[in-house]
């Protein structure tokens, strides 16, 4: 007996994003080469330079758009802010890292977000990251990303600390991070005082240090 497609296929989880002069190009492209059950359905990109204060947010942001989830890039906060009352009226969860928005979710950077109900594959995929390694005469012989950075940080550094010894191995992953991180190293929040950059290479390192306890625990 034959079903129809859609019994056997598992539906792609649907993401739009809002962005600023292609703020958040990087990580699409990360979540578009390693997410998984993932599509971007629609990019708003808002071009051109936008005045200090925005009065009519509703000239520049796009109401007519369905997703199970959205991601704001957007730098204007004005823009911003009606972004997330619109996807608050939809009941469409809402991603604004980096940002202090009321009804969004905002991680310090995209690389913090916690495990939270409602974000699907995204919130499963991508966030805090989460490695499991093999360890072999006290080097790094296998890892493997359970959990990365939507830029795609998070696997392209792992390749480069096999072999290392594993009390050498966190320091290089949290210097190596910082120096693809396109986050701006002075650009520190004014609440924690923490630079996005060094946070994603702390996170990382953290991330590897757990793992490598997990695996020598089995010995």
């Amino acid at each position: 007996m034959r079903f129809p497609s859609s019994v056997h296929e598992k539906k792609r989880q649907e993401i739009v994003v809002f962005e600023e002069r292609g703020s958040g190009d990087y990580k699409i492209a990360g979540i578009s080469v390693y997410g998984k059950d993932i599509e971007i359905v629609k990019v708003f990109d808002i071009k051109g330079i936008l005045p200090p204060i925005i009065d009519e947010p509703e000239e520049y942001i796009c109401q007519d758009f369905k997703g199970d989830l959205v991601l704001n890039f957007l730098k204007h906060p004005d823009l911003s802010e009606y972004l997330v009352k619109i996807c608050n009226s939809k009941g469409v969860p809402v991603i604004a890292s980096g940002q202090h928005i009321p009804g969004a979710i905002c991680p310090f950077t995209c690389c913090g977000l916690g495990k939270k109900e409602g974000l699907g594959e995204y919130g499963r995929q991508f966030g805090l990251p989460e490695y499991e390694v093999k360890i072999r005469d006290g080097k790094i012989f296998e890892i493997k990303v359970l959990r990365a950075a939507s830029c795609g940080a998070t696997f392209q550094v792992t390749r480069e600390i096999i072999g290392m010894p594993v009390d050498i191995a966190p320091i290089e992953i949290s210097r190596r991070i910082q120096y693809i991180c396109l986050s701006d190293p002075s650009d520190f929040d004014p609440i924690t005082g923490k630079s996005a950059l060094h946070f994603a290479g702390e996170v990382h390192k953290r991330a590897l240090e757990m793992a490598i306890k997990r695996e020598m625990s089995k010995r």
